[in-house]
């Protein structure tokens, strides 16, 4: 039923009108947001999932579907809503994507024989004290470089910058366009270590990077976005690529750059692990979504509060 032209009164009465149990905010504060939809409670179970990770901070939005890393058991007190977990990661994947064959670094626009380190998280998640740290591994790996991704024209000219006034050769940073997602996916699979962002990491470009077979090394926060990145690594049994300060994030992707043996059996377990990976069970995960949505609504049948639980593993 599309409502894109109706506005919110009328929205919410046919969401009411088909007795709707459960509506779900896949938005939060992001684009096309119709919060005030959700403010006039046309459903008697509303759930903020998957869009924005962290609480809404609004009443009328009952639930946050997320798993025990986003959300462990001492920041459940931060949330308005109701944390419901799932087990494994909160993130839905589809497992039946394809990566495109005969995809070349020099299509790529990345050089051969060079180390490719890279982030394709929007531009604008780089802070600088991580900048900082991405500048060090260049220095420290001479032969490398790192592709970012953007096609603005003045961000590709300020991160430049920024590396010249750290001492990197601008020439270093590489930037990569949109790309439809199977050739993307494929442009992952051509480099050799994924540096996360923080403190909003890496979610859909971080399960992009493993599907493709690409390592990823992340540095945990507090908050739900500094940690889905270890949400995702946890997911596809890589725990050792989770750091928790800077300074252990910046040791490891070192040493992986520097001893590309122990990088070459990373890579071959990740690869060995995809097919029974929990992240990229999608009926599995389903499941447990599912699940999930009936625990709610039949609380809500019986007239009872929201109540936070956790979704037992299916098998």
């Amino acid at each position: 039923v599309p409502i894109f032209e109706l506005d919110n009164l009328k929205a919410a009465q046919a969401i009411r009108d088909r007795e709707v149990d459960v509506l779900i905010n896949l938005n939060g504060h992001f684009g096309r947001s119709r919060s005030q939809l959700f403010g006039l409670r046309p459903a008697p179970v509303q759930v903020n999932y998957l869009g924005f990770p962290g609480t809404f901070g609004a009443a009328y939005l009952d639930y946050i579907v997320a798993d025990p890393t986003v959300i462990p058991d001492v920041a459940r007190i931060h949330y308005v809503e109701k944390v419901v977990r799932l087990p494994h990661s909160y993130q839905a994947n589809d497992s039946k994507r394809k990566v495109a064959e005969g995809v070349t670094r020099a299509d790529a626009g990345l050089p051969e024989g060079r180390f490719v380190f890279c982030c394709m998280n929007n531009a604008y998640k780089i802070v600088p004290a991580v900048f900082d740290v991405w500048m060090r591994l260049l220095a420290q790996v001479p032969d490398s470089v790192l592709m970012l991704y953007s096609d603005v024209p003045e961000a590709q000219v300020n991160l430049r910058h920024e590396a010249g006034e750290r001492g990197v050769n601008p020439e270093r940073i590489l930037f990569g366009a949109p790309w439809a997602n199977e050739r993307h996916l494929a442009r992952l699979r051509l480099c050799d270590l994924f540096l996360d962002t923080w403190p909003y990491n890496a979610h859909t470009t971080g399960s992009d990077a493993l599907w493709a077979g690409l390592p990823v090394v992340t540095c945990m926060g507090p908050g739900f976005p500094s940690r889905v990145g270890a949400s995702l690594l946890r997911a596809v049994g890589l725990p050792e690529l989770v750091t928790e300060t800077f300074a252990d994030y910046e040791a490891l992707a070192l040493r992986l750059a520097t001893d590309r043996t122990a990088l070459a059996e990373l890579r071959r377990r990740l690869a060995v692990q995809l097919p029974s990976a929990p992240l990229y069970d999608t009926p599995r995960y389903t499941r447990h979504l599912e699940a999930a949505f009936r625990m709610m609504t039949e609380r809500a049948r019986l007239g009872l509060a929201p109540m936070a639980f956790d979704v037992p593993a299916a098998p």
